[in-house]
C-alpha cells in the first residue's frame, strides 16, 4: 500500500467518523419525552404546517395591524427586536440590538427617546447583547444584557441605577445570590421586587428587591416538572400564580408564589414569552418557532391566535417578545429576524 493510497483511506474513515457524530447530535435523545425536534430550516411551510397540527388552536383575535407603526426619524433603524413594554402612561420601550438599543415611543409611535451605545454599555457584537426588557412599578426601565450575564437599571432619563450581577462577562452558576448566566427576562411585582428568567445559562426564576438584593429562586436544568430548559420569559397573574416561558422544553410551567410546580401546557407551540393582561385574566404568548402570538386562559386553553412567519407587514420571525395592554387592546411584539416591533389593536 502506498502512502498516497494510506493517506486517503484515512481521510475516507475520517469523513465517516464525522458524519455518524453529526448523525447522532442530531437525533432525539432517547427517552427524552420532550417535543420533536424543529425543522432544520424553521421555514418550511410544509413542515410548519405539519407541526402545527399538533398544537392547540383557537379562533382568530380581532385584534388588526397597526400600519407603518412606529415612525423612526430619518437615519434611525432597530437592529434585532429582544425585548418590549409598556409603562404607566400607555409609552412604549423598545430593546434591540441596533444602534440605538433602547427606544421610547408614545401610543401612536412617535419616538419620545432614544439611547445609544455610550449610555447602554450592553455587550456588542452581532446576536449579542439586548435581552429582556421590562419597566418596574416605580418606573424604571431594567434591560438585561445576555452575553454580559448581568442585568442594568435605569431612571426613566437613562441614567444607570444599578447594575446586577457579576463583573460584565463573568457568569454565575443557579444558585448564586449575587450573578446570573445570560439571563433572559424579567417580570415587575407590586412590592417592587423583580422575578428574573436566567436563562441560557442557568435555569432557573430568580427574585431580587428592587435596590438588588436576593430573595430567592426555584429551577434547575432538565425536563421534569419544576425544571427548565432555557427559562426565557416568565409572567404573574393576580391570584400570584406565576408562568413560565420553558422554551427549550416547548411548554408553560405553572408554580405558586413560593415556586411550587402546579401545571405544565404542552401543546401551545414553543414559548418564548409570556405576559399577563390583568382585565382580562388572560395570558398573552409570543411562540417564536411557528411566529404567533396566542391569548390563553390561566388554564392553559386557547382563546385565540394572530399572525404566522413571513417578512411582510404583520408577520414574524422568531418572535421574541410580547407586551400587551392591561385590558389586551392593544399587542406590541418584537421579533429577532425581522428587526423591528408591531403593533396590533381592536
Amino acid at each position: 500500500m502506498t502512502t498516497r493510497t494510506s493517506i486517503l483511506i484515512l481521510l475516507i474513515v475520517l469523513v465517516l467518523v464525522a458524519v455518524e457524530v453529526s448523525g447522532q447530535r442530531g437525533a432525539a435523545a432517547p427517552g427524552g419525552g420532550g417535543a420533536p425536534a424543529p425543522p432544520a430550516s424553521g421555514t418550511d411551510p410544509a413542515e410548519i404546517a405539519e407541526a402545527l397540527t399538533h398544537v392547540q388552536h383557537g379562533p382568530a383575535l380581532p385584534h388588526r395591524l397597526v400600519p407603518n407603526w412606529p415612525t423612526l426619524p430619518k437615519g434611525y433603524n432597530f437592529g434585532e427586536g429582544t425585548g418590549v413594554d409598556i409603562d404607566r402612561q400607555g409609552n412604549v420601550w423598545v430593546a434591540n440590538r441596533g444602534a440605538w438599543p433602547i427606544m421610547q415611543f408614545d401610543k401612536s409611535g412617535k419616538m419620545l427617546q432614544a439611547w445609544n451605545h455610550d449610555t447602554v454599555r450592553v455587550t456588542e457584537g452581532t446576536g449579542r447583547g439586548t435581552h429582556g426588557l421590562k419597566i418596574d412599578v416605580n418606573g424604571n426601565v431594567w434591560l438585561g444584557d445576555v452575553d454580559g450575564s448581568v442585568n442594568f437599571k435605569f431612571s426613566p432619563e437613562g441614567r444607570l441605577l444599578m447594575i446586577l450581577g457579576n463583573r460584565q462577562g463573568s457568569p454565575n452558576g443557579n444558585d448564586s445570590k449575587t450573578g446570573f448566566n445570560r439571563p433572559t427576562n424579567f417580570w415587575p411585582l407590586a412590592n417592587g421586587n423583580m422575578l428574573i428568567s436566567d436563562g441560557y445559562g442557568n435555569s432557573r426564576i430568580a427574585e431580587f428587591t428592587n435596590d438588588g438584593d436576593y430573595v430567592r429562586h426555584f429551577g434547575t436544568a432538565g425536563n421534569g416538572d419544576g425544571q427548565f430548559t432555557l427559562p426565557h420569559g416568565v409572567t404573574m397573574d393576580a391570584q400570584g400564580r406565576i408562568y413560565v416561558a420553558d422554551r427549550g422544553n416547548s411548554r408553560v410551567q405553572v408554580f405558586d408564589r413560593s415556586g411550587k410546580f402546579l401545571a405544565k401546557w404542552t401543546d401551545l407551540g414553543q414559548p418564548w414569552d409570556v405576559y399577563y393582561a390583568a382585565q382580562e385574566n388572560a395570558i398573552y404568548m409570543c411562540d417564536g418557532r411557528y411566529n404567533r402570538v396566542t391569548k390563553l386562559s390561566t388554564e392553559g386553553k386557547v382563546l385565540g391566535e394572530l399572525s404566522h412567519f413571513g417578512h411582510g407587514p404583520g408577520e414574524l420571525d422568531f418572535a421574541h417578545a410580547i407586551a400587551v395592554t392591561p385590558d389586551g387592546g392593544d399587542i406590541y411584539v418584537v421579533d429577532i429576524k425581522n428587526w423591528r416591533v408591531q403593533k396590533w389593536s381592536r
